[in-house]
């Protein structure tokens, strides 16, 4: 099968994010066309003006369409777009040259109707970006399933970079309506309808995430939020895994409490912990100033996930 990619981007309120993806869109060394379709989900500050500059360079498309989330927004391009593979990509990503060209090299070699990529971070990323990078894709932090190949099983593709078929997309009428979650909610229904997912190594995009303490607090809340109610619908898929961050903050929390009566060894056990990190984190990011502040953002994701799964289970 010819492969013919429709790059699908959703948008909300971030028009110079915008610019910075289409600008890497434009330095692709893919020999094939393919075509950009952006998706306004119902913006105050649009990027209409933005996507117009690329008209002469990139084969674009624009769509202003009311506020109804980004998965919904996805599948308006999906339905716009006139390739047979949708790359979907969120608006706070910067891609590399050689991106569509590892894609269409894997999925010639290997055809799966869905993939997924890894992320990094870019040199030009703030120190707190660069930090939540690594707190996303370590294997001390996550075991790695955002950025190893070697750390990954059956591989669950996040919606900031997925690959999807048309004839998958058909299938399964893409995202749900669900506001978190609905990226792994979509993989799992790939597998209910027999098709197969693959992690591409060299396919992975530069992925700024948040870029304060909070905003990254809030997300990770909704991630950790959302995963018992997937794990409800989907239960052969619930790993005791997923309660690893709030058995860390309990413990946490337990081990301060012991250290007034004297008894210092757990907390000893989460320096030796944030130790490792922080001289992985030194070794990986070349910066002192970075691996201080992934000791604060890793506490950050565990308390937010944490927190936020053990609200999952009461509301579940």
């Amino acid at each position: 099968m010819k492969l013919q990619f429709s790059i699908i981007i959703p948008v909300y309120n971030r028009p110079d994010e915008v610019d910075e993806l289409l600008q890497s869109l434009t330095e692709q060394t893919y020999s094939g066309s393919f075509e950009v379709i952006v998706v306004e989900d119902g913006s105050s500050i649009k990027a209409e003006d933005i996507v117009l500059k690329y008209s002469e360079k990139l084969n674009i498309q624009y769509f202003f369409k009311e506020n109804t989330g980004a998965g919904k927004s996805r599948n308006f391009g999906m339905e716009k777009a006139q390739g047979n593979y949708f790359i979907i990509f969120d608006s706070d990503c910067i891609i590399p040259s050689y991106y569509i060209e590892e894609v269409a090299k894997a999925l010639t070699k290997n055809y799966t109707d869905a993939y997924g990529g890894a992320d990094a971070a870019h040199k030009s990323f703030t120190t707190i970006q660069k930090a939540i990078n690594y707190s996303m894709t370590s294997v001390f932090t996550t075991g790695g399933i955002r950025g190893k190949k070697n750390a990954v099983g059956k591989f669950q593709p996040r919606s900031f970079n997925f690959g999807i078929s048309k004839k998958a997309f058909d299938k399964t009428k893409g995202f749900s309506e669900m506001k978190i979650g609905e990226d792994i909610d979509l993989t799992f229904r790939l597998w209910e309808a027999d098709f197969k997912t693959q992690f591409i190594e060299n396919a992975f995009v530069y992925h700024k995430r948040r870029s304060t303490f909070k905003q990254f607090f809030k997300q990770t809340f909704k991630f950790g939020e959302g995963r018992p109610f997937l794990n409800t619908k989907y239960p052969g898929t619930a790993k005791i895994t997923y309660w690893f961050p709030s058995i860390f903050i309990v413990g946490l929390f337990f081990s301060v409490v012991i250290l007034l009566i004297g008894i210092k060894f757990f907390l000893l056990c989460y320096g030796l912990y944030f130790g490792v990190i922080f001289i992985d984190s030194l070794i990986k990011n070349k910066s002192i100033v970075v691996a201080c502040a992934t000791i604060l953002t890793t506490l950050t994701q565990f308390f937010g996930y944490g927190l936020g799964f053990l609200k999952g289970i009461i509301k579940t």
